[in-house]
């Protein structure tokens, strides 16, 4: 799972319990300005805390959540990046200041897998620093220089110590996924090599089967492949997962699909990697909406997304249920849930979806390019608290 950048994007704790995001608030003829947001979501009933500080938050601040439901911020000041802890306090928030690195640019990326620490990504000239920004012992620690300009940032160990990177070479090349040991100095080795000159990246990876997806040009054009960490089984490329062809200009039937990208793996599958769902975000003309899909089904299950999914954002249970967040006037805070289909060759495929939140079902129906829900319906929950909330929450 990476970290999304854009403001309003929801990003989720390393357990999936808590979420945060940047929100707009206020009226227009007031000014809108924006300002944190968590999410709990593993109570009974999903809801949100506002946490604004005094003055509003700059769009490109970064929001990530800690396993104990506080909020690590970043902000940009003047040539520095401040970080700090925010929860709530009662009616307000509270703020622990955790200091600052001067840099000219930093990323957060996704939390450790032990939901405390919260490394980010300090990309210079030649190198590419690797800074522990929370769950250390004396404010920002510097952990690591890796040669070549990074980015990405996926864990491939449940102990938060292997991090891979997408590294282009500090002279120019093909950028290739390479694995940072962050308790040996940040010792470098390589993880993906499709071929000499292609673009190889790391899109998700799920420690406990050793499933990976990846994004790589070598077949000729981006295509996304699969495979399993430590195999010696060459990397597969599914048809079905198959964006249509850039060099194509005249697409027939459904509208086009430009992009399909993995964000959630189920977790908990120790010896059947094959068998993990994978949920995808598909964007085409349509819009996005929503694709599973197992390596050993061998075809993608498409689905309408819920009406104000936060695209790109979920998580699985180690049963097979997708968690899926979504927002809407009627429903600030809202949670819905898909069964993951089963791959039958002969029968109609699909999920059922279940809906948590403060409002009624949507009612949307899957797309027609994919397999049919066996039903839709609400689970019938009272009214989740908006705001507020326990301060330990």
């Amino acid at each position: 799972m990476r970290a999304p950048h854009a403001a309003g994007a929801l990003t989720l704790s390393a357990d999936g319990a808590y979420a945060a995001r940047l929100t707009l608030g206020g009226s227009r003829a007031e000014g809108r300005g924006w300002y944190p947001e968590r999410w709990t979501l593993d109570g009974p009933e999903p809801y949100a805390v506002p946490l604004p500080l005094d003055q509003p938050e700059e769009p490109d601040a970064q929001v990530v959540p800690l396993a104990d439901g506080r909020v690590l911020i970043r902000r940009r000041v003047a040539d520095r990046h401040a970080f700090s802890l925010l929860y709530p306090t009662g009616p307000g928030t509270g703020e622990l200041s955790l200091g600052a690195v001067e840099c000219e640019r930093m990323t957060l990326i996704a939390p450790a897998p032990d939901g405390v620490r919260v490394y980010a990504l300090a990309p210079g000239i030649f190198t590419t620093s690797v800074w522990l920004v929370a769950g250390g012992a004396f404010g920002p620690e510097h952990v690591a220089d890796v040669p070549g300009l990074c980015s990405g940032g996926i864990w491939l160990d449940r102990a938060g110590r292997v991090l891979a990177l997408d590294r282009r070479p500090p002279g120019g090349g093909p950028v290739k996924t390479v694995a940072v040991d962050l308790q040996r100095g940040g010792e470098v080795t390589p993880l993906l090599q499709i071929a000499p000159n292609s673009d190889d990246r790391l899109l998700i990876a799920e420690p406990d089967s050793g499933l990976f997806l990846l994004r790589s040009d070598a077949p000729g054009h981006d295509r996304l492949g699969w495979g399993v960490l430590g195999s010696a089984l060459p990397v597969r490329f599914p048809e079905c997962l198959r964006t249509a062809d850039p060099s194509v200009t005249e697409v027939t039937g459904a509208a086009a699909v430009t992009s399909v990208t993995p964000f959630a793996v189920q977790p908990g599958q120790m010896l059947m990697p094959e068998s993990c769902a994978v949920a995808l975000r598909i964007d085409g003309a349509a819009g996005s909406w929503l694709g599973i899909w197992r390596p050993a089904g061998r075809r993608l299950h498409q689905f309408a997304a819920p009406a104000g999914w936060l695209a790109g954002a979920g998580s699985w249970s180690r049963e097979g249920v997708l968690s899926l967040p979504y927002a809407r006037p009627d429903t600030p805070c809202g949670v819905a849930r898909l069964e993951a289909p089963r791959d039958l060759p002969d029968e109609a495929h699909g999920g059922l979806w279940r809906s948590r939140g403060t409002g009624e079902e949507d009612g949307t129906q899957p797309s027609a390019a994919g397999s049919s829900p066996l039903g839709w319906r609400p689970v019938p929950l009272g009214r989740a608290p908006l705001h507020g909330g326990p301060a330990s929450g």
